[in-house]
């Protein structure tokens, strides 16, 4: 049966459960989103993913800078709707929202909680080195990421896989999971389960100051920083005083001093083992494979990169 929803999400990740839930045919009166903002070398003012595909399903946008006031909870429940879906909005929902709707309000989080509660868990599990992931469907209370588990479903992280390819992976499993949960939640037939209080692990929001390659790490740490970073904001390196981001590499045989170029194809040395370079990009330049980098800027055996 359909629902009456409000949809509320900012990012790339939403959108597939955005046209998911249309697909299913559920009345979506309402899309919040974050506010437009000023972005690229011109300032533009640039709407969100989520606004420019609800524009262009024509459903109406708000974009409340709080829902904490009186008048924007009120103007949330005039609404009436039986569910809010929420995916990575980036506003707090207060208890007034969270009562609002008839169901409640449920969240798809990209990981398997209570495992990375917070801002970056598909960066902090790849960088981890966690083997798995996943999606957790839960009923949002007004904790972080604390609220009841409704569907939980493993995705595995393979050994050379990005932060860009998980997300993608885990767009597409939260939006076929959702219609699912909501349909039960409709049914009155909803399994809600407590997260556990053991395993429970913040992803903290990625700073700048970690996205330098510390070469003096073992190379399976190297490699999970990399891909976890990847492609943003990624990881960096400085060969002869330029910055050149590492967006894909793979463990490669050799040792040596930390940094140092092991042979002319950019396997390079570091704590203990050596990667190699696979896809890179220059300061300015688009992403290269390391063979077109190569034949502009070889880098010799013996080459220190910092």
């Amino acid at each position: 049966m359909p629902l009456r929803l409000i949809f509320m999400g900012t990012p790339d990740f939403a959108v597939p459960t955005l046209l998911a839930l249309t697909a299913a045919g559920h009345d979506i009166v309402a899309v919040y989103t974050r506010a437009p903002k000023p972005a690229g070398r011109g300032m533009d003012m640039q709407v969100t993913p989520i606004e420019r595909e609800a524009r262009r399903l024509a459903l109406p946008v708000f974009t409340p800078k709080t829902l904490r006031d009186e008048a924007a909870q009120d103007a949330f429940a005039s609404h009436n709707v039986d569910a809010a879906v929420v995916v990575a909005y980036g506003l707090i929902l207060p208890k007034a929202v969270l009562e609002a709707p008839r169901l409640g309000c449920f969240n798809v989080h990209a990981s398997l909680l209570p495992r990375w509660r917070g801002a970056a868990p598909i960066n902090r599990a790849v960088m981890a080195g966690d083997k798995e992931s996943g999606v957790t469907i839960m009923q949002m209370d007004e904790g972080l990421d604390t609220g009841a588990m409704v569907m939980r479903e493993a995705l595995p992280i393979l050994p050379d896989m990005t932060a860009g390819e998980l997300h993608d992976a885990l767009a597409q499993q939260g939006a076929r999971l959702m219609p699912v949960a909501l349909a039960a939640a409709e049914r009155g037939a909803l399994s809600l389960t407590p997260q556990p209080e053991a395993g429970v692990t913040y992803a903290e929001k990625i700073s700048k100051s970690e996205t330098r390659i510390d070469w003096s790490k073992p190379a399976n740490e190297v490699h999970n920083h990399i891909r976890g970073l990847s492609p943003f904001p990624g990881a960096w390196f400085e060969l002869d005083g330029v910055r050149v981001k590492a967006l894909r590499t793979t463990l490669a045989e050799g040792s040596g001093a930390p940094g140092l170029a092991l042979d002319d194809k950019l396997a390079i040395a570091c704590g203990d083992g050596a990667i190699r370079l696979v896809q890179i990009q220059r300061a300015g330049k688009q992403p290269m494979s390391a063979d077109e980098f190569l034949r502009g800027t070889p880098v010799k055996a013996g080459t220190a990169v910092a």
